[in-house]
């Protein structure tokens, strides 16, 4: 990269934006989606900024090239937009790009050097630039509260989003669907982490080394668009993940349930999900190393891990079940039933001191069920002896037709009322016989090519 000449240019505030309009903006980025592969052929950033006018402009960023997009770390970045045209949608004004569309983006905290980040080789930086950064971080400082979506492993709790800084130690295929990577960042959580078996798969990076950390390690699941992202990573490289969704977890070992926490970065990009490499020229990866320098590799794995010893299909008594079960099982439902809503909500140890028949409300997590298997649900009866019998497997239904075949049709059942019938005899297929019944309709043969068959085939 490179300076060129220094140009003239006209930065518009926010607040004098007008439709139609191709114009140079600063701004304090408020949101972001970081790059993203539309679903045409180039890639899409959506970026929202605001200025010291406190008033806030959505840009939706196209380009084919993925580096040509603002390179935008967090919340808080300050960006440069030369060439964005300006337009306005369902009476909202927003920014697109447009010819010769580029952009700076700069690190927005306080006292950090000035260095603009951009793919492109030329660009123009002016010292009244610079002023113009340095304005925006101070007025950032006092109008705009940090992010609090930026944490470390030691602070993160169950059923919690938020945006991970991170060393990337391992990685490995799935399915075609999902992506394992293995992380750190010096820290442990607070509950167990939850493993993803990988026996079968391949694990790429140092498995002795991943091993002598696996006491700070934790294993991300990464889904759906995600995944070629995923793939494309260095091992050993730095990460921001955001949008990183933490799950507690129940796990079933012998007599007892232990509780594991889950990670999991979901498919699309709401709410900015996505990942980010970081260059080890970052403020947060200078941090990053530091705490990974200083990190305790001796500290064990959670010795007091929260378990439970319950059967899986009994009640649990009044203290058995821990906080963070009886929090995660109180989340919003994944199916919501309109009915009955005047009821309000009655604990299940409630409902078994009373006597039945009554109505209740109840919001629970759910630990067994049955039948397990949907054709379960589905039972032979007999009309005569009213005998319930479970559905044949697909190999014993293919013996029992076979058992009841016949080599000679039902003379019964050819020529009634609701269809014709016509019997053939096969040549080359040791003479079986086949027979078409043409269904009547309201005791009429239809035409041949209205007309519906029933085909039935003799051992």
């Amino acid at each position: 990269m490179s300076l060129v000449p220094a140009t003239n240019y006209i930065y518009t505030p926010l607040n004098q934006l007008k439709g139609g309009t191709i114009v140079n903006v600063y701004g304090v980025v408020k949101f972001f989606k970081p790059p993203y592969l539309s679903k045409g052929t180039d890639y899409c950033s959506v970026v929202t900024i605001v200025d010291q006018t406190n008033v806030k402009l959505t840009c939706l960023l196209f380009s084919g090239n993925y580096e040509a997009l603002p390179i935008i770390y967090k919340n808080g970045d300050i960006v440069r937009f030369h060439r964005l045209k300006i337009q306005v949608y369902k009476k909202e004004t927003q920014g697109i790009t447009s010819s010769g569309f580029a952009s700076l983006t700069f690190e927005g905290t306080l006292g950090a050097p000035i260095i603009p980040r951009t793919s492109s080789k030329y660009f123009n930086f002016t010292t009244e630039d610079h002023k113009m950064v340095e304005a925006l971080r101070v007025w950032a400082s006092t109008h705009m509260s940090p992010s609090w979506t930026l944490l470390k492993l030691c602070d993160v709790q169950p059923m919690q989003y938020f945006d991970l800084t991170c060393q990337l130690l391992g990685k490995a295929e799935v399915d075609g669907a999902s992506f394992l990577l293995k992380v750190w960042d010096g820290t442990r959580t607070p509950f167990p982490s939850w493993r993803v078996l990988i026996q079968d798969l391949v694990l790429e990076g140092d498995l002795s080394h991943i091993h002598r950390l696996q006491n700070l390690t934790i294993d991300i699941l990464v889904y759906d668009n995600h995944v070629h992202v995923a793939r494309s990573l260095k091992v050993g490289s730095f990460l921001r993940i955001y949008s990183l969704h933490t799950k507690l977890q129940s796990m079933n070992s012998e007599n007892q349930t232990m509780l594991s926490l889950e990670f999991h970065l979901h498919g699309g990009t709401s709410y900015g999900r996505g990942i980010r490499v970081l260059p080890e020229s970052n403020s947060d990866v200078d941090q990053l190393k530091k705490d990974l320098e200083s990190a305790n590799l001796t500290a064990n794995q959670h010795s007091d891990v929260i378990c439970q010893s319950e059967p899986d299909d009994s009640f649990p008594s009044s203290g058995s079940v821990s906080l963070y079960e009886v929090e995660r099982c109180q989340q919003l439902s994944a199916t919501i039933l309109t009915d009955h809503q005047y009821l309000e909500r009655t604990p299940l140890c409630a409902i078994l001191k009373q006597k039945a028949p009554q109505q209740y409300r109840i919001r629970a997590k759910l630990r067994s069920y049955k039948p397990r298997r949907l054709f379960q649900s589905v039972k032979l009866h007999c009309p005569k002896c009213h005998l319930l019998q479970e559905v044949p497997h697909e190999g014993d239904l293919d013996i029992i037709f076979q058992d009841g075949a016949t080599k000679t049709p039902d003379v019964k059942l050819q020529n009634t009322s609701l269809y014709d019938s016509k019997i053939w005899t096969t040549k080359n297929q040791k003479g079986r016989k086949v027979a078409v019944h043409f269904v009547k309709n309201n005791g009429i043969l239809p035409l041949s090519n209205e007309c519906l068959l029933l085909i039935e085939v003799l051992l």
